[in-house]
């Protein structure tokens, strides 16, 4: 692959309602996409096909999936099997945590970023999860942004990278409205911790219930496909 071009954005994509609004967003500014999927041998491993399933109503963005097996380090509901998705929502720092997993996905975008000169990289880190997951705060992302340029190559030459984070100050309900607007087809995203192995969304989990909320709060109607 070769994209040695300023237009170019990579867009961290797990198939989700968040990171699926900030690739309709970064197109809606004439960047030519660049969607990065994790496979991080996650549990709910249906959402590398749910990224797949979405990518066909953009073909022109390029999909490189990288896999890093994030099991070896556990210590999350979302990589341990032996740990239960929790079904209540959570005041602290959920089980649902992968420790620094975004740390390590903007590093690998930061490496891509690097190699084929792009400038831009997305991420679909919001003020619901701020509340939550350390790794999706505003300090954290601008932290970041600081770091790759002090210790990459295109950061002490003057080429550095921006980290752009558009949801981080949104509601749930703020980034549905955004989707919609941009022409989002939130029947094929998946947020569900838990979902069933053709796909269903658990409807109990912290994902499905601020999802469904977001959906109501915006007066549109929800298309996710529930467990009955």
């Amino acid at each position: 692959m070769s994209v040695e071009n300023r237009n170019y954005a990579i867009v961290l994509f797990s198939g989700g309602l968040d990171s699926t609004t900030t690739l309709a967003i970064a197109k809606s500014m004439n960047f030519n996409i660049i969607a990065l999927t994790i496979n991080y041998e996650q549990r709910h491993i249906s959402e590398v096909d749910a990224s797949k399933l979405i990518l066909n109503d953009y073909p022109d963005v390029q999909h490189i999936i990288f896999n890093v097996d994030l099991n070896k380090i556990g210590g999350s509901a979302l990589t341990d099997p032996e740990i239960d998705i929790p079904n209540n929502l959570s005041e602290d720092i959920p089980i649902t945590y992968v420790p620094a997993r975004n740390t390590i996905f903007l590093s690998i975008a930061a490496a891509y970023a690097e190699r084929f000169e792009v400038r831009d990289i997305f991420i679909g880190v919001n003020a619901i999860d701020y509340s939550g997951y350390p790794d999706c705060r505003p300090e954290f992302i601008n932290s970041f942004e600081s770091m790759i340029n002090l210790g990459t190559k295109s950061g002490v030459t003057g080429k550095k990278i921006t980290i752009h984070a558009p949801l981080v100050k949104m509601k749930k309900y703020e980034i549905i409205k955004s989707g919609v607007e941009h022409g989002v087809d939130y029947s094929k995203t998946l947020s569900c911790y838990n979902p069933s192995d053709d796909g269903l969304a658990c409807n109990a989990c912290d994902a499905c219930h601020y999802r469904k909320e977001g959906f109501r709060i915006a007066g549109i109607d929800d298309p996710t496909k529930y467990k009955k």
